[in-house]
């Protein structure tokens, strides 16, 4: 994600891009034809995770790409300046283990924002390193004077200073995307497969699997950090589409998360809407609502965060009203008229200049009761959710019920067309956080 000329530079003084470790190529075996795909690494933003490329990594896999060969390396953002090392190490041994298992010649790296630090410098660093790259792709991020590590490079450009490129790249320009749309649009998308299929796909839409069973997996993971939740369970329930209510008080799937906090692959239905469940002992119980996943999907990401700790810490919480987190991978703009979007929650549209300004680059809202005083008040944010990267916070009063009985009615217009309606139950937040995750599609 967005990291700023500043951040960037003290990053550049801090961190010595030394020359890596010696890296053995991994070829296939003689006289077998090459895979028709390359394995497709995604590497994330400042704040960022694996479900920036959620939607990518899915219209990869309607055009002919296994899932198992598109993975996201994930590393904890706001202290990559002391862990470069152990962050390329991991990003070694992750390529060295995709081309033992598929067989390829070299791998496809993609990178957004921050990311794009990481992977010029890991390119930069070691010619070895770049030979195992066949492809780059620099998403919204940093400049370069001439393709990083000379591997040949896609760059492309949202919203900004028209004049950025990288120097000898194929540079393209979206002036009208925001900041992490540019990561998960359907025109990006366009792009990437032609620059790394050297031709366009058969489509650029999310092709639902509409006969059996689609395969879910993931990681709940601590926000900002990407560091597993342990001693937790994960429960898995069909709701309705309608309300967001379970369809049976058992869940579908009950499972130990991992110790770095995955969980999966289990079987779900592709046009079905699910929740997601974090029971935790001594901490509020944390329900993810997702659209319907439409395919099988390995990027899925539970962000959440130790009780008392992080952001909920700062949620204020009663028996009297439900605390929402909305979050979509496309910037939330509240100050565009009807260029922009509107995010209802029980009628209300709560996204306005203060809020939501398209500068502030929102991914993910934050709307409880602040003050616990049953009163709505949006003509402010929230000043300590606000500052946050890609966050904002506000006021806002949602009834809550005995036994989650009612439900939070939940509605976004889309940017550029499109309306979504995902309602969900109204948990208490004092013992319950809710967490909605909206298509970018």
């Amino acid at each position: 994600m967005h990291t700023s000329r500043r951040r960037l530079l003290s990053l550049l003084a801090g961190v010595a891009l030394a020359a890596g470790p010696t890296v053995a190529a991994v070829p296939g075996a003689a006289g077998a034809a090459a895979p028709p795909h390359r394995p497709v690494i995604f590497v994330h933003g400042s704040a960022g995770s694996a479900a920036q490329f959620q939607s990518q990594a899915k219209r990869l896999a309607s055009n002919g790409y296994p899932m198992d060969i598109i993975e996201a390396h994930e590393y904890d953002s706001p202290n990559v300046a002391t862990i470069l090392p152990q962050v390329y190490a991991g990003l070694d041994a992750r390529i060295s283990r995709l081309l033992a298992e598929t067989g390829a010649d070299r791998v496809d790296l993609l990178a957004h924002s921050l990311g794009t630090f990481v992977t010029q410098g890991y390119l930069n660093s070691s010619p070895a390193r770049a030979a195992r790259a066949a492809h780059y792709v620099n998403l919204d991020g940093r400049t370069a004077g001439s393709p990083p590590g000379g591997v040949p490079t896609l760059a492309i450009w949202g919203e900004g200073d028209p004049a950025r490129a990288v120097v000898g790249a194929t540079n393209v320009y979206f002036p009208q995307q925001s900041h992490t749309q540019t990561v998960s649009s359907r025109e990006s998308f366009g792009e990437i497969f032609r620059f790394l299929q050297g031709r366009a796909p058969r489509t650029t839409t999310i092709v639902p699997q509409l006969f059996g069973t689609a395969r879910v997996s993931g990681r709940a993971v601590l926000f900002p950090s990407n560091v597993g939740v342990g001693d937790a369970t994960l429960e898995v329930y069909p709701v309705s589409s309608l309300t967001g209510g379970r369809l049976s008080s058992r869940p579908a799937h009950r499972v130990p998360l991992g110790d770095d906090g995955s969980f999966g692959p289990f079987p779900v239905l592709a046009t079905a809407r699910y929740e997601f469940a974090i029971v935790r002992a001594g901490a509020a119980t944390h329900h993810f609502y997702f659209q319907p996943f439409l395919r099988s999907d390995s990027f899925v990401r539970l962000a959440t965060s130790r009780p008392g700790e992080g952001l909920g810490a700062l949620v204020d919480t009663s028996d009297r009203h439900t605390a929402l987190t909305i979050q979509r991978q496309k910037e939330w703009w509240g100050d565009q008229g009807d260029a922009g979007d509107n995010l209802w929650i029980n009628g209300r549209d709560v996204l306005n200049a203060a809020n939501t300004p398209r500068v502030k680059r929102t991914i993910a809202v934050f709307a409880f009761d602040d003050g616990s005083d049953g009163v709505t008040d949006l003509t402010a944010p929230l000043p300590e959710f606000f500052s946050q990267t890609f966050i904002t916070g506000m006021d806002v009063f949602i009834p809550a019920a005995p036994a989650h009985l009612g439900l939070v009615r939940i509605a976004v217009g889309q940017r550029g067309g499109g309306y979504d309606v995902i309602n969900v139950p109204n948990w208490r937040s004092s013992e319950h956080r809710v967490t909605v995750s909206v298509d970018d599609f």
